[in-house]
């Protein structure tokens, strides 16, 4: 009767969790799809998760993608393997059973080894008791015969036996185990250990590997034994660390034989430990036992070891399990102990319903570890005899403390319960309120389940006998089917499919063993029962030896390209291939289904005959494949688009190329993670390095590289994305074309992959073909280390593996080059062996190298080594575009060393060159060199070779500066080697370099070579340089002025002054001033009318300058200014020259600064004379406050501190009479700026008014003279003062006229004394002079009586007036020949 799942309830440590819903709106795809180019990652969506396993299940996942078209990571997909094994559901009796004869059987019975007939022979003479038994792992078999033990190789068609006669009692038990490092000899690699009736023993056993994949065994003694003294030994278990334990069938004690290399004070070499019965309750009769007789006792019948969680478990007869923690040295304590009602409370718990395969009369036959490699939750497999397989899980305490040590379980519950598959009759029933899966708790197709036994990761063997026939098994084997769980992962429907089929191996088994190594995917739960990912590692997979009294039965866990090579070997016609690959994409999915394909074209898979090895497909199961591979491999296809145009990058490649990178990436998973070297030492101390991965292998994986790449070779007109143009021809829209060219670039990158890895291989034997420790010496140690770290991956995809790759090739040659070796032998070989790494240009420079080397050879002559270094650099020069920064700076420093500096000059330049042959690097620097532009990326590799030029140069000057130049008036050889270099250099015709060699001289300072040089780049260089910097602009005016190009020198101090860099004011002052100079002086080549041009522009911008210049300082200094506005008017005026207007508007007239607007009046060329005459009466008037507020200011002082008081303030018409000066001669006497008929008036009244005269000490006349001493003529003067004279304003009338009077005398005395002294008899005055002296006269005799406060005297100035008429009556003209100049 069948029943449906139920819910499962929570059991303490059990910890389940049930299946989550599947989001219809999962963005997951194919884990298998290869993307070549980089998508944004999604997150992830929901995801199942098993008894607690980690969810990510993906069999595959994708590989990432790298450099647009290799993939870097392809076969990370499988390294590790990312499957985690899901357990089966709490209840399951689900399998997929095919018939044994079916191609989609998943174990195969491959051959079977008949037992030899000396073996039968000796079988027949036994008396008292026989025993059979296998070393699968040795591939031999064992009996005894009473007191006697034969091993032999069950492979051998004749074997020979291996006889042990020596003991005298009936043996009981063998078992062999691995021994205690460092007890025996290092021969020595397992122990055989041999149990007696009466003593119990260990036999040394040699293995030895044998040329056909066998094994030869040797015994050895080792004279260790112990008596046995009433204990028994029927079972034996030994622990990876070499503990052996054994138990009897007299009682349930565990016993440890414990042994040792020698004696010791209290222990001996072999002794005996009862783990359970402590001292003298070992040897005391149970109460059990006096009751009812020692045939009541409960005994042991199994012992396994997890090694993996330091635990050992027992079964006895009453089905009980106990569990043991193994602590060092020799502590075994048993920490769980669970009966038979243990499990039937458990399982009560678990089901819902009554099984009638799981009640009281159950029994456990057989215990099987897992370990916490395989799984972290689940640590024992236990078999009832109905068939029925119970996982469980042991926890501890310790999890859930902090900070705790013990890692011993104390508790054990039932994970999950496997059912037997159910009858092929019965029909199963579902429950419409439970779960979709029904599970057949009553079949008894495994009942009775004699023995079992798990191997991982899962494979189970049942060995059933039924009542009919109680004296044949049939072996039932199943497996976890990874294909189908890693799909159902994919599309949402986890399961833990497990595929089974029935095999007859006609007798009872007596024993089974492993033959292969233990599987494992990889070394964490993680991934490790990925069968996909690993099945073309090993062609021999996972193979069992069974042991019956007929023969050793092999039965082989079919791969799945064996199933596949199988199924459509199978097929019948057309139709039968395409039901075959329908039903196999609808189990594993479309990309596993084209992989499988792919390999069986490939050889990979079986011929389906037993006995035959694998690889050996036939043709017609090999076209079947091809034809699969090729027409169901699907198209590249391209996403829907939000309205962005397609790409060739939006392509996502066919099944095909997905299937292509997933059969790559397996192929190659041992290899690409792991490291190529492994260094160590030898028992000497030497230095060895070896390989991490043995040959053997490595050539192995070539091979199937080599096949696949042949396999798409020889399809290549047929398998679309690589026949290249043919497919654009199909293509019926723009959306296949691009899917056609995506899928070739793709396609293509896995190809140019493959090359690399076959190439690599190549190289890596090619290394270990010679010696490598010599090889590995001569590298530095960062090379070392790159070698030390080298992974294939890095070998195979990335570049630095492949230019490391390289490095070690010029090793490689440079050694045979020292043993004498032809370079080009050397080279030869190794560029057909690997091209990547040695290309024709790697010839070149080996060739190169070799010339360069003879030429060091000190036994040379000059000529000889001369010429060796001239077609050393011939050499080069042919190759400079593949040479390495490292070749470059080898071949430039050996240069150095033979004083081949031109040669080493010329090496760069070309290599430079050849690195950027568009002189993009020159566009770009004449562009401004903008950030980000990909050009750069040419001027930094330009940039590396001209550095070499640089230190080649340092050296020549180094060199040149400890010989001298000439001897006997003839140069030396040093100084005949720097022409020749600096020849090289000024011959270039590279611009780049020639900028990057005038900055490499600015840096070192060096500017005086730089002015010297006569080149038109200087000039360029100069000028691009002198719009960035100061330094450089002043550098390029040097370097006009140094070829007497003053007017080019003039222009760019101009410029330099106008420009926006950090100059201050004072600065741009000098620069201008150094122009006006340069700009007076005549250039050849310049015209007059360009001079004078220039020259007025400079001159106004100078007088600009100083006005901004002045107004900065005076701002500085006035009292007025807050302190923090100082700061911005430091910033404003301390810098670039500004505008007038803002000059007047901004500062100097606000300030009240009027001399600087009268000074900018004139450089302005400003003509409002009533402003003018404004601004000057407003100075007069400023200047006067200012020396009034100073006397204020002196005489508080003087009258608080007395005679100390400081210096006397000046007079105001003494700073009147220095700002009258300045302003008349910074304005270039500028007849608008200094208005003399305006401004004599003005300065006369303010000297009247103010008491300017001798009132105050002062020269009564200072007024007229101080325009006389600026040049304004006499004439102008006098005319200014009669105007005066006549015009009787205030405050010059009435006795005021007298002051007019005494300057009118006063200018027309100093006028006449002129013309006397310049002796001009000629000369003559205008009438008008003598009138105005006559008028003069008259008045001041009129008016004798009135005062002059300030003045002389009215009576000496009446005498004086009266003197200068007399000597102008003498120069009067006639009035015929009046002169407007007022004389002639």
């Amino acid at each position: 009767m069948a029943f449906p799942q139920t819910p499962s309830h929570a059991l303490p440590g059990a910890f389940l969790h049930t299946p989550a819903v599947a989001s219809r709106f999962s963005s997951q795809q194919d884990p298998v799809r290869r993307r070549l180019f980089r998508e944004p990652s999604a997150s992830s969506g929901s995801q199942v998760a098993v008894f607690g396993q980690d969810p990510s299940l993906g069999l595959d996942p994708a590989p990432s993608a790298a450099d647009q078209q290799v993939i870097r990571g392809l076969p990370g997909q499988n390294m590790p393997p990312s499957l985690r094994w899901p357990r089966p559901p709490q209840s399951s009796s689900d399998y997929d059973i095919p018939r044994v004869d079916s191609a989609w059987a998943p174990f195969q019975k491959i051959q079977m080894h008949p037992i030899p007939q000396t073996v039968l022979e000796q079988y027949n003479r036994a008396e008292v008791s026989t025993m059979m038994g296998l070393f699968a792992e040795l591939n031999h078999a064992w009996v005894t015969i009473d007191n006697y033990l034969y091993l032999w190789d069950y492979t051998h068609p004749n074997p020979e036996l291996i006889g042990y006669e020596d003991s005298q009692q009936s043996i009981t038990a063998v078992k062999l185990v691995q021994p205690k490092p460092g007890v025996f000899n290092n021969i020595i690699k397992k122990i055989l250990v041999v149990a007696t009736s009466s003593e119990i023993f260990l036999l040394g056993v040699a293995v030895e590997g044998a040329p056909s994949h066998s094994k030869t065994v040797e015994l050895y003694g080792t004279k260790m034994s112990l008596p046995m003294r009433g204990a028994e030994a029927d079972v034996i278990a030994g622990s990876a660390d070499g503990r052996i334990f054994f138990a009897g069938h007299s009682d349930s004690d565990i016993y440890e034989l414990s042994y040792q290399q020698e004696e010791k004070w209290f222990s001996s070499r072999i002794s005996r430990i009862n783990h359970t019965s402590r001292g003298w309750a070992a040897t005391v009769p149970r109460p059990a036992q006096i009751l009812w007789g020692a045939t009541a006792n409960e005994h042991i019948i199994n012992i396994v070891v997890d090694d993996s969680r330091k635990l050992l478990y027992s079964l006895s007869n009453t089905s009980t399990v106990r569990t043991y923690h193994m602590e060092a040295p020799n502590k075994l304590t048993k920490v769980i102990e669970k009966t038979k009602n243990d499990f039937l409370r458990d399982i009560a718990h678990a089901l819902s319903v009554v099984s009638p395969l799981l009640n009281e009369r159950i029994e456990i036959v057989s215990i099987s570890p897992i370990s916490a490699v395989e799984d972290n939750k689940v640590h024992l497999m236990a078999l009832t005899n109905t068939g029925c397989r119970l996982f469980m899980s042991a926890t501890s305490t310790a999890s859930y403390m902090l900070n705790s040590s013990s890692q011993a379980p104390q508790s054990m519950q039932l994970q999950a319960i496997k059912f037997p598959p159910s009858e092929p009759q019965r029909r199963l029933r579902a429950d419409r309120f439970g779960p979709s899966e029904s599970v057949d708790v009553q079949s008894t197709t495994l009942q009775t389940s004699r023995r079992g036994i798990r191997f991982a990761p899962g494979y189970f063997l049942d060995f059933v006998s039924k009542t009919d026939n109680p004296n044949e098994d049939r072996l039932f084997v199943s497996a976890p089917d990874s294909g189908r769980i890693n799909y159902g992962r994919q599309t949402q429907s986890l399961r833990y499919n497990e595929h089974a089929n029935w095999i007859e191996i006609g007798s009872r088994a007596e024993d089974v063993g492993l033959i292969t190594e233990p599987f494992a995917a990889t070394k964490q739960p993680l991934g490790f029962g990925n069968e996909l990912a690993v099945q073309f590692d090993d062609p021999k997979g996972s193979e069992f030896a069974i042991l019956t009294n007929t023969g050793i039965h092999v039965v082989r866990r079919r791969r799945l390209v064996d199933i596949f090579a199988g199924a459509i070997r199978a097929a019948a016609g057309e139709e039968g291939l395409k039901a075959e690959v329908s039903k196999f994409q609808s189990a594993y999915g479309r990309v596993e289904t084209i992989t499988a394909a792919l390999a069986v074209a490939c050889r990979q898979g079986d011929n389906g005959r037993p006995g035959v090895g694998r690889g050996a497909v036939d043709q017609a199961t090999q076209d079947r494949a091809k034809q699969v591979y090729i027409n169901f491999g699907g198209n590249p296809r391209l996403p829907e688009q939000d309205g962005q145009p397609a790409t060739v990058e939006m392509v996502q490649p066919s099944t095909r190329h997905a299937a292509l990178t997933l059969y790559l990436s397996r192929l190659v998973r041992t290899l690409w993670k792991s490291k190529v070297i492994n260094q160590g030492t030898d028992g000497n101390g030497a230095l060895t390095v070896s390989s991490v991965i043995s040959t053997q292998k490595l050539k192995e994986v070539q091979a199937s590289v080599e096949s696949l790449r042949s396999f798409l070779e020889a399809n290549r007109p047929f398998i679309q994305g690589l026949s290249g143009p043919a497919d654009l021809r199909r293509a019926g829209s723009k959306q296949e074309e691009l899917g056609f060219q995506g899928e070739h670039q793709a396609m293509h990158a896995l190809e140019t992959l493959m090359v690399g890895i076959t190439e690599g291989i190549s190289f890596v034997t090619t290394l270990f073909e010679e010696r490598v420790a010599d090889i590995y010496r001569s590298l530095d140690d960062t090379t070392r280390q790159q070698l030390r770290n080298l992974t294939y991956e890095q070998l195979f995809s990335l570049p630095e593996g492949k230019e490391l790759a390289k490095m070690l090739v010029k090793a490689i040659v440079n050694r045979n080059i020292e043993n004498g070796s032809n370079v080009e032998t050397v080279a030869d070989a190794l560029r057909r062996k690997c091209g990547s790494f040695c290309s024709p240009d790697d010839v070149v420079i080996f060739k190169a190298q070799e010339q360069l080397k003879r030429a060091s050879d000190e036994s040379q002559n000059p000529n000889t080594s001369r010429a060796l270094l001239h077609e050393s650099l011939r050499l080069f020069q042919k190759v400079a575009r593949s040479l390495t920064l490292a070749n470059l700076e080898s071949a430039i420093e050996q240069y150095v060393g033979l004083r081949y500096y031109a040669g080493a000059i010329q090496l760069c330049l070309v290599v430079a060159n050849e690195k950027d042959r568009g002189n993009s690097a020159l566009s770009w620097i004449n562009d401004g060199k903008p950030t980000g532009d990909p050009r750069a990326n040419f001027f930094d590799e330009r940039k590396v070779c001209y550095g070499l030029i640089h230190r080649v140069l340092q050296d020549l000057d180094a060199a040149s500066g400890r010989e001298p130049e000439m001897i006997d008036g003839k140069p030396t050889l040093i100084a005949t080697k720097r022409a020749e270099a600096y020849d090289v250099v000024s011959s270039s015709s590279d611009e780049v370099f020639h900028f990057d060699l005038y900055e490499w001289y600015i840096r070192q300072g060096w500017t005086d070579r730089l002015l010297s040089i006569n080149s038109p780049h200087v000039t360029t260089f100069l000028r691009r340089l002198a719009s960035k910097d100061v330094e450089h602009a002043d550098l390029l005016c040097r370097f006009y002025t140094m070829r007497r190009m003053y007017f080019d020198a003039a222009k760019v101090q101009s410029d330099l002054a106008q420009s926006d860099f950090p100059i201050t004011i004072k600065d741009r002052l000098t620069l201008l001033s150094k122009a006006k100079t340069n700009a007076s002086v005549m250039t050849t080549g310049i015209s007059r009318q360009e001079q004078q041009l220039l020259n007025h522009k400079v001159t106004e911008l100078l007088e600009v300058a100083h006005i901004q210049d002045d107004l900065l300082e005076r701002l500085k200094a006035d009292s007025r200014i807050p302190a923090e506005r100082q700061p911005e008017i430091q910033k404003a005026l301390d810098g670039k020259i500004q505008a007038l207007t803002e000059l007047f508007n901004g500062y100097a007239d606000q300030a009240g600064y009027y001399d600087l607007c009268l000074l900018i009046y004139h450089v302005g060329n400003f003509r409002n004379s009533t402003i003018i005459a404004q601004t000057w009466s407003s100075l007069i008037q400023q200047i006067h406050e200012n020396i009034a507020e100073q006397w204020s200011a002196y005489n508080a002082e003087r009258r608080g501190r007395g005679p100390q008081t400081g210096d006397e303030p000046p007079q105001p018409y003494k700073p009147l009479v220095g700002q009258i000066q300045s302003i008349c001669h910074r304005s270039s006497n500028d007849s608008f700026i200094f208005p003399v008929p305006t401004l004599l008036p003005a300065v006369c009244r303010y000297a009247f008014e103010n008491a300017q005269d001798a009132r105050n000490a002062a020269d009564v006349n200072w007024p007229v003279v101080v325009f006389l001493n600026l040049g304004v003529s006499y004439d102008l003067v006098v005319r200014v003062l009669e105007q005066m004279f006549e015009a009787q304003e205030v405050p010059f009338r009435g006795a005021g006229r007298a002051r007019i009077v005494e300057w009118i005398s006063y200018v027309i005395n100093q006028w006449v004394r002129d013309l006397s002294r310049n002796g001009r008899p000629e000369a003559r005055l205008d009438p008008r002079i003598g009138e105005l002296i006559a008028e003069c006269d008259i008045w001041v005799s009129a008016n004798v009586r009135s005062a002059n406060e300030g003045g002389a005297d009215i009576r000496d100035i009446a005498r004086s007036v009266k003197e200068v008429r007399r000597a102008v009556d003498g120069l009067v003209a006639s009035p015929m020949t009046n002169r407007s100049m007022g004389f002639y």
